[in-house]
Order: structure tokens, then C-alpha cells, then sequence
């Protein structure tokens, strides 16, 4: 359970690792994400986090509990989980699944079980709560099996499962940092008993091989999660994915020559210098280790619209739509009558709260933290009420103008076309 307090900071550095993670995934906007929630600590704070988000990237965010029926709590833990979701208002779906234990490990038949749950979901992605430790135990876990380049990879930020994504927005956060956050927050959560008994592997490294790495080599975890995105990219691995790319995005498969030299640019960028490669009509662009596809087309000047209460906004010249959508969170209407309501483009200079604990910091920044490619940030429709910027794709509703805990407000939804 929660006891104590942590900075504010240890709070914000777990909700900041998973915005960006979420902008890198890409466009979330209007999409179906089911969060594994198993009730531990890790999965409760995904659930949390992102349901803080939610409003910003435009999702809509549903809670999955797999119940595996293999500890004699099962059914108290469905329930706790289905309270945790009623009273956070995040609709809740329970999975009983029966795990076959003939031929594998006890942990290996679960995680199929789960698997299959999760692909039968009426969703378009799965987040699940695994960190940095868990991606390091398992790097550690596979290496010591034996596995080639796909096992030694361990688990992408982003992967697949059917035609569903995989979302893990929390790779990149250690398990204490997760833990800090929780008892910040003041949240509860289960403990699982499977956890602590080292006759499992998984278990064994945790709380026997883990403990003795930190002794000696205290950055281990951001070591071998380091090592599995290099493993990621070897075996000819890194053109064959270029290549299944360029195609999901309707692009031309470039010559063998022209594809080395893309790969050369995109791999090796120059400090300081962002690479802008032109291929087929297109301009691929690398950001974040992240490649991202524009279409080369004429640019029209967009000026200022004015927002009367329309559920849509056709904004031709920036390449999309905006939405406005009635429901929990967003923006209180009642603000919205102080001064004529905007939409308009950056100018320079703009600052925005979305975290009401935090002081109110520069687009610039918030656009690096939340990892907006420069790109794309000038082309982004922003709300002003008056002089005031109430929202921004991506980063959310101003402290300012957010409606109240519970209430109905107005959720803008950036579509680009």
C-alpha cells in the first residue's frame, strides 16, 4: 500500500517518460487503447498515467484484467481492480483464462493465456505496464536461454499482436521510480505473491541476481535495455524494416543503392544536422530515433478561425480537422465565455500549464519533452481564449481553463488528414 509522500518530481519524471513515448508511438488520436491491469503496482500506474493523458493524446482509454485463476486471491483481485476502475471512471473488462501448464513453464503458459486474451479484445492497441526492469530482467532472462538477435531484442516500446499494437509507454521508467510515483499519488495496489517466489526465473532474477548486479554495476538495467535496442538493429534487420516502411506507407521500394544510402543518413545523422530524405513524392525525416513520413505538397497560409461552438472545424490549410467532443475532463465551457475563442498557429513565444503543480513553461520545451518533431510544430492548430493559449495538440488543456475532477467539459481532437 501507500505510505508516504515523494517529490513532485519523481511524479511529473513518470508522466513526462510516458507522453513521450505516446508521441513517438504516434497518431492515438480517437483510437481504442486497453490497459492491462493486473493490479500491481506497474499497471496501476499505467492506468493512472494514462488516464491523465488521455485528453491530450485524444484516445479513449478502456482497463482489461486477465484473471489466471492460479492464486487462491484471483476473484478479490478482479474485484479490486473493477472498484479501482469504477471509481476512476474507466470502463473495465475482466478475462478468465485457463492456463495449460503441460510443456512450459508456469510463467511462459500464463504469458500465452494473456496473449490470446488480449488479441480477442474489441481494441485497436494494448498498453501494458512493463519498465525498465522488466526489460532488462528479460534481456538477462533470454541471453542465459540461449535466444538469437529476435530474444536478445527483448521488448519493443512499440510492437504488434495481430492487428493490434503494443503499447509500452512505461519502458523507460525503473521499477523504484514507479513505486515513488504511486505512493506520491496515494494509490494501492496488489501484491502478488508469484512476485517474491524465486523458484520461478523470473522471480530469481529479480530478487536474487538483480540485487547483486546493483552492488557492482548500478546502471545495469539502462545497460542491457541499451544492448537490446542494439541487437534490435542487427542481422540485415534495419533495410528489410525500412523497406516494410516505405510500403505501409504507400511509397516505392527504393534501389538496393538508394536504400543504403537512406539507411546510411538515417542511422549516422550529423550532430546538429536533421536529415530530410526525399523519396517518391515524399520526405522522410528522422526524429527521436523515429522516422516520419511528409508529404511534399504546397503549404497554403493559414489565418486565424474563429471557434462559435461548431462540433467540427475543417482546417484545409493545415491538413486536418478539428473536433469538439462533450465529456469528462477537457476544457470548462464556462471559461470559454471570457473572450472570443481561437484557433490559430504558434507565433513565438507561447507558454502553456498543463500540469497544475508545475510552473508555466515554453511550447519549445513542452514540444521537446512531449517529442513533437520541429516539423510538425508549426503546423499544429492551438486554442486561445483572448491572449490566452487554452490548449495544444499533444500537451493538453492549460491548468487554467481544465474543468473541474468529475465534470463534463470540451475535448478537442486534432484529426490530421
Amino acid at each position: 500500500m501507500a505510505a508516504s509522500r515523494k517529490p513532485q518530481s519523481v511524479s511529473a519524471g513518470v508522466e513526462s517518460a510516458a507522453r513521450e513515448a505516446l508521441a513517438a508511438a504516434g497518431a492515438l488520436s480517437g483510437k481504442r487503447i486497453a490497459a492491462g491491469l493486473s493490479g500491481g503496482v506497474d499497471s496501476v500506474v499505467l492506468l493512472h498515467v494514462l488516464r491523465a493523458l488521455a485528453p491530450g493524446f485524444g484516445y479513449r482509454l478502456s482497463a482489461v484484467h486477465v484473471n489466471h485463476g492460479l492464486s487462491a486471491h484471483a476473484d478479490a483481485w478482479q474485484k479490486r481492480c473493477a472498484a479501482l476502475c469504477a471509481r476512476w471512471m474507466v470502463p473495465f473488462l475482466a478475462r478468465r483464462v485457463r492456463v495449460a501448464k503441460a510443456g512450459k513453464g508456469i510463467e511462459a503458459a500464463a504469458r500465452e493465456a494473456r496473449r490470446k486474451a488480449f488479441a480477442a479484445l474489441p481494441a485497436d492497441a494494448i498498453a501494458l505496464g512493463h519498465q525498465l526492469d522488466d526489460q532488462a530482467e528479460t534481456v538477462l532472462f533470454n541471453l542465459l536461454r540461449g535466444t538469437g538477435l529476435k530474444g536478445a531484442a527483448a521488448m519493443p516500446a512499440v510492437g504488434k499482436l495481430g492487428r493490434k499494437r503494443v503499447l509500452r509507454p512505461l519502458l523507460g521508467v525503473r521499477r523504484d521510480a514507479i513505486v515513488a510515483y504511486a505512493r506520491a499519488r496515494r494509490l494501492a495496489w496488489i501484491e502478488d505473491e508469484m512476485n517474491a517466489d524465486a523458484a520461478l526465473a523470473r522471480a530469481f532474477l529479480r530478487h536474487r541476481v538483480g540485487p547483486l548486479l546493483e552492488s557492482r554495476f548500478p546502471r545495469w538495467r539502462e545497460a542491457l535495455a541499451r544492448a537490446a535496442r542494439h541487437f534490435a538493429d542487427e542481422g540485415g534487420r534495419r533495410a528489410e524494416l525500412l523497406r516494410e516502411f516505405l510500403a505501409s506507407q504507400g511509397l516505392r521500394a527504393p534501389s538496393e543503392r538508394r536504400l543504403a544510402e537512406m539507411l546510411r543518413q538515417l542511422g549516422n545523422p550529423r550532430p546538429g544536422v536533421r536529415a530530410a530524405l526525399r523519396h517518391d513524392g515524399a520526405v522522410l525525416r528522422l526524429h527521436r530515433g523515429r522516422v516520419s513520413v511528409t508529404r511534399e505538397a504546397p503549404r497554403a497560409e493559414f489565418k486565424p478561425v474563429r471557434w462559435q461552438g461548431e462540433e467540427k472545424l475543417a482546417l484545409r490549410a493545415l491538413g486536418g480537422e478539428l473536433q469538439f467532443e462533450r465529456g469528462r475532463g477537457g476544457i470548462d465551457p464556462a471559461k470559454l465565455e471570457r473572450a472570443r475563442v481561437t484557433v490559430r498557429t504558434r507565433g513565438g513565444g507561447e507558454r502553456l500549464r498543463p500540469d497544475a503543480a508545475r510552473p508555466r513553461r515554453t511550447l519549445k520545451n513542452l514540444f521537446q519533452e512531449a517529442g513533437v518533431p520541429p516539423w510538425e510544430r508549426e503546423r499544429l492548430p492551438m486554442l486561445f481564449c483572448g491572449e490566452d493559449l487554452v490548449w495544444v495538440p499533444g500537451l493538453g488543456v492549460d491548468a487554467a481553463y481544465r474543468a473541474a475532477a468529475g465534470k463534463r467539459g470540451i475535448v478537442p481532437r486534432w484529426r490530421a488528414t
